[in-house]
């Protein structure tokens, strides 16, 4: 079946601006799935993950603003979870679905509480890869050190090199797979030669956020929906603590460790993918 490629309008507080999104599967299937990525990645990310589910769900992995295909936003200050939720749910409206499933990782999974937590929510069942209501500075931080600083490279396996090196905590992932994310993840500059698919002005809004522990605990007791937690079990962004604790307490979600890892499991792993299917669809 595979995907086609489309964009949705959508509107921020500066004006318009379209979103990119790739749409797997059956139009018309029962179930369809959400699958959001991290701060600077896009939705090719979740290609392997989507092709999986094809027999069991439409999946619509978009490109948040600023990401991937999608336009750049005009003012830094726009890039904010609100905007991003709210763009997301304009293609929700677009999909005539009446409930979604959605995986979220990092970034992905920070929206998905924020939507998860709200009344008359959507999302019937919600996927957390490696993010909790527990962010720590020094985790913030290593991250704010590369986002938004402005990359050049000369080829395509420059780009790969960069990937390989900032997201090793990804996990041991194959050559085709590492080519994957740098062949989306990158865009040609004018004037010749490569630039990563992220608005460096990403790295404006994500500073503020790095300035000190964020805590979302009262936000993740609203959350009614069942959860799946997925943690790198060497992430410094999820500790074991906070996963221990997201399964005691609000959703009581169900915790599983992915060996290998840090943050955040790229969810291309045939196990990974498994353990994702096997819940979603359980």
């Amino acid at each position: 079946m595979g995907f086609v490629s489309n964009s949705i309008q959508c509107i921020g507080p500066h004006g318009f601006h379209r979103m990119a999104y790739t749409d797997w599967g059956v139009p018309v299937a029962e179930r369809v799935l959400f699958c959001v990525h991290g701060l600077t990645r896009n939705g090719r990310d979740f290609d392997y993950l989507a092709a999986a589910l094809e027999d069991h769900y439409r999946t619509l992995c978009p490109d948040v603003a600023g990401r991937g295909k999608s336009a750049r936003l005009s003012h830094s200050e726009d890039y904010n979870n609100r905007q991003y939720v709210s763009d997301v749910m304009a293609l929700f409206a677009r999909s005539g679905a009446e409930s979604i499933d959605w995986v979220g990782t990092s970034m992905g999974g920070m929206m998905g509480m924020v939507a998860a937590s709200m009344p008359g929510s959507p999302i019937r069942r919600l996927v957390l890869n490696d993010i909790g209501p527990w962010l720590p500075k020094a985790a913030l931080q290593r991250i704010a050190d590369y986002v938004g600083s402005v990359q050049e490279f000369d080829d395509k396996e420059g780009v790969e090199g960069y990937l390989r090196t900032v997201h090793a905590p990804f996990g041991a992932l194959t050559d085709d797979q590492w080519r994957h994310l740098a062949e989306h993840s990158s865009r040609p500059r004018d004037g010749g030669g490569y630039e990563l698919a992220c608005d460096p002005k990403i790295g404006d809004a994500f500073q503020s956020m790095a300035i000190d522990d964020v805590d979302l605990w009262a936000l993740w007791d609203m959350i009614e929906c069942p959860v799946l937690v997925l943690r790198g079990v060497d992430s410094d962004l999820l500790s074991a603590d906070v996963a221990e604790e997201m399964a005691q307490r609000g959703p009581k979600a169900d915790v599983v460790e992915v060996e290998g890892c840090g943050h955040a499991p790229a969810l291309m792993d045939g196990a990974q993918i498994a353990t994702v299917r096997d819940w979603l669809l359980g």
